[in-house]
């Protein structure tokens, strides 16, 4: 089969590989028919995350038809569903408290240790995400072979197109979490940092969960147009100085909480962020957290932070002192997935989120190499990606809406 591999930094590929086959009799094989580039992936590309190993197939956004399954498998062959990213045994101490993303035994023995001496306990697996989390083969593939297919998928009508639905592996739960972290209260203000697809995710989240308004921080004029569609109030950070914003916006109180949907790569030309980027240049930190601290700063005292954005390790001046001194709760995690996707996915039939507007080119898994590098290096146009297998190289189109950027 076909599948995109990570070569190393700035290097991707599609090969010719082995097919997956069942291993367990809990596993299942899935034709892939639609599989997404997330933004995560682009840490992978910039070699921010470690325990990447040249070959590995990457993508944790993916569905398609089932077509083959194990002795245990609840899947039928012919049966369309999306994955969660997240590899979830749905039996161990975390699974039991829907805690999915921290699943106990879906990381390999061979493979959990090095995860465990990093983080302090071993991480759960997932699709196509370096050994630290399994190994296991990414979506961004003509077939995949799903562990404990009998917990993670979600039946997809037949009603509804590959589009309306994919973002349920993903982007769409962890969106959802991050307002549901973020403790919304009705008539809430909420501030979302960054509007890439988790954020503009999130933004409808915090909207749906009854907060009275959402403010949205980014640069990319795409991105900030898409957050006003869908009712958010905009700052472009290179246009104002966001924390005098927020604090004029909201009568000098702060927002009651705060969403960093940014992670580890925040841009910008502030002092902080620079000495970040010479830091990580040196391989003296992994971090660039300019925009954590600026929801920290800026969050009203005795308000809640959410962090849904995807950090891998250690970083410095962090304002701690003032995440303390101001009485801040903080949620953050990977997403579990699980516990959302039968909720959302009747949310999605029922017309409460837009889950394709945001989708600027769809191209054939061919096309990767090209479509990670345009996301990496045209962020504006390139807002969400989704790659078709079986279609022909070059087989690119994009959003007419989108081309205005």
């Amino acid at each position: 089969m076909r599948a995109v591999t990570w070569q190393g930094r700035h290097k991707i590929s599609v090969e010719t590989v082995p097919d997956p086959e069942i291993v367990n009799p809990r596993d299942a094989i899935i034709r892939v028919t639609s599989t997404a580039i997330c933004g995560s992936d682009l840490h992978l590309y910039d070699g921010y995350i470690p325990g990447m190993r040249a070959g590995d197939i990457v993508g944790h956004e993916f569905m398609g038809e089932v077509v083959e399954t194990g002795a245990a498998s609840t899947l039928q062959r012919g049966q369309r569903v999306v994955v969660p990213f997240t590899i979830s045994c749905g039996q161990c101490f975390f699974c039991e408290k829907q805690q999915y993303s921290a699943c106990d035994n879906s990381n390999p023995s061979e493979t959990r240790d090095a995860s465990e001496l990093m983080m302090g306990h071993a991480m759960g697996g997932a699709f196509g995400y370096a050994h630290l989390t399994g190994g296991y083969a990414g979506g961004q593939a003509e077939y995949v072979r799903i562990p404990y297919s009998d917990v993670g998928p979600v039946v997809i009508p037949d009603d509804l197109a590959d589009d309306d639905v994919l973002f349920l592996s993903d982007i769409l739960p962890t969106g959802w979490q991050a307002a549901v972290n973020a403790d919304i209260e009705p008539g809430d203000t909420v501030a979302v940092w960054g509007c890439g697809p988790v954020g503009l995710f999130t933004i409808q989240s915090a909207l749906l969960l009854g907060a009275g308004r959402v403010i949205a921080i980014d640069h990319f004029p795409t991105r900030l147009a898409l957050a006003k569609k869908y009712g958010a109030e905009i700052l472009d950070y290179t246009k104002v100085d966001v924390r005098e914003a927020l604090a004029e916006m909201t009568g000098g109180i702060g927002p009651d909480a705060c969403i960093d949907c940014v992670g580890m790569e925040s841009h910008g030309f502030t002092v902080d962020n620079i000495l970040d980027q010479v830091k990580v240049k040196l391989l003296s930190s992994t971090e660039r957290i300019h925009a954590l601290r600026q929801a920290i700063l800026a969050c009203r005292k005795g308000g809640r932070l959410s962090i849904p954005g995807v950090y891998g390790g250690f970083a410095d001046k962090f304002p701690l002192g003032q995440l303390m001194e101001k009485g801040l709760t903080v949620k953050s995690g990977q997403t579990h997935v699980q516990r959302y996707s039968g909720d959302l996915l009747e949310m999605i039939q029922a017309g409460k989120f837009d889950t394709v507007s945001l989708i600027s080119h769809h191209a054939s898994l061919e096309d990767a190499a090209d479509m990670y590098r345009h996301w990496h290096d045209e962020q504006n146009l390139y807002t969400k990606i989704v790659l078709k297998p079986g279609l022909a190289k070059g087989a690119v189109s994009a959003r007419q809406e989108m081309e205005h950027a």
